[in-house]
């Protein structure tokens, strides 16, 4: 068996034949299979996630300023009531990619919709759909 390129665009990993992509770029690819046409915060494990970060959280854990990973809207923690179970310090595509469980708690926090939105806004335009 030889080894060739993943063929993934631009992906530069070697993979062994007879396989086409790389293990990173497999992963990627069952991710969106699994989530094609639903979102994939519409799960049994992301309902977990939720309740379990906002019970740990129940007021908004937004610092604020935008370098210590808040919102940008306010200065020092928010407090308001949290309604969002958000993916930090790490976004949930990248904890995917890093072969973590997005769906663990410790990999969020409960902020409330305003924080979430303007946090979101600036860090993902184009929401999670976008890779």
């Amino acid at each position: 068996m030889g080894w060739r390129v993943c063929s993934t665009s631009s992906c530069p990993h070697l993979v062994q034949s007879p396989a086409s992509k790389c293990e990173e770029c497999r992963r990627r690819q069952e991710d969106r299979r699994r989530t094609r046409g639903a979102s994939p915060y519409n799960t049994a494990g992301h309902r977990r996630f939720r309740a379990q970060v906002l019970a740990r959280d129940p007021f908004c854990v937004c610092p604020g300023d935008i370098g210590s990973g808040g919102c940008g809207k306010h200065h020092g923690m928010c407090g308001r009531r949290s309604s969002v179970a958000d993916h930090y310090p790490y976004e949930r595509v990248e904890l995917i990619d890093m072969s973590l469980d997005p769906d663990d708690p410790q990999y969020g926090r409960g902020l409330c919709a305003a924080c979430h939105n303007a946090k979101t806004a600036r860090t993902r335009p184009a929401g999670f759909r976008s890779q």
